[in-house]
C-alpha cells in the first residue's frame, strides 16, 4: 500500500503535535491553538467551499462553550454529556442563525451574521448565568469516558488532540468529497 505525500505530511504533523508537551511546550497553550485551528478550518470550509463570508460564526464557538461549561459546573453532568450539550447548543444556534441569514448573500449575509453574533455577545455578557465579563470560573474537568482523569493538563491535552484529529478528519473528508463531485 503506497501512502500519499499529503498523508505522510499529516502523519508527521500529528507526531510532532503528540510530542510537543513532552519536549517542553505548554499544553494549555497548544490546546488553545488546536481549538482555534479547528475554528479556522470551519471558517475555511464555509468561505472556501460555499463562498459565504460569515462575520458571526464565532457565536457558535462561544455559545457552545458557555453551554458546555454551564452544564458541567451547575448541572453537574459528566464530561461527555457536557460536550454533547455544547455540540447541540452550537448546532441549534447555527440552525437558528442560519435560517435567518441564509436567504441573503454577499454583504447582506455577512452583516446579518455579524448583527446576530453581536446580539448573542451582549446577551451572554449581561446574562447572570455566564459570569458577565469574568466568564465562567472553575469549570470542573471531570473524567473522560470514566477512565481518563482530566485534572492533569497532559491527559486533557491528549483527549483534546484526539477530538481535534477526529474533527479535522471530518472537515477534510467533507471538503474532499465536495471537491471530488465538482
Amino acid at each position: 500500500m503506497k501512502l500519499s505525500k499529503e498523508f505522510m505530511v499529516y502523519l508527521a504533523l500529528l507526531a510532532l503535535v503528540a510530542i510537543l508537551p513532552l519536549v517542553g511546550a505548554y499544553p494549555v497553550f497548544v490546546m488553545k491553538v488546536m481549538c482555534f485551528a479547528l475554528f479556522a478550518c470551519a471558517f475555511n470550509l464555509l468561505i472556501g467551499f460555499t463562498g459565504l463570508l460569515s462575520f458571526g460564526h464565532a457565536a457558535f464557538l462561544g455559545g457552545a462553550a458557555y453551554a458546555a461549561g454551564h452544564a458541567l459546573k451547575f448541572w453537574g453532568v459528566s464530561t461527555e454529556v457536557g460536550l454533547l450539550v455544547g455540540l447541540v447548543s452550537g448546532a441549534g444556534l447555527g440552525f437558528v442563525m442560519g435560517a435567518l441569514a441564509i436567504r441573503r448573500s454577499g454583504i447582506y449575509f455577512s452583516m446579518i451574521t455579524l448583527a446576530l453574533a453581536q446580539m448573542l455577545f451582549f446577551f451572554f455578557l449581561q446574562a447572570p448565568f455566564t459570569g458577565g465579563e469574568d466568564g465562567l470560573q472553575s469549570v470542573p474537568r471531570g473524567k473522560f469516558l470514566g477512565l481518563v482523569d482530566l485534572s492533569s493538563d497532559l491527559s486533557l491535552y491528549y483527549v483534546v488532540l484526539g477530538i481535534f484529529v477526529l474533527s479535522f478528519l471530518l472537515i477534510y473528508r467533507t471538503s474532499t468529497r465536495r471537491s471530488a463531485r465538482c
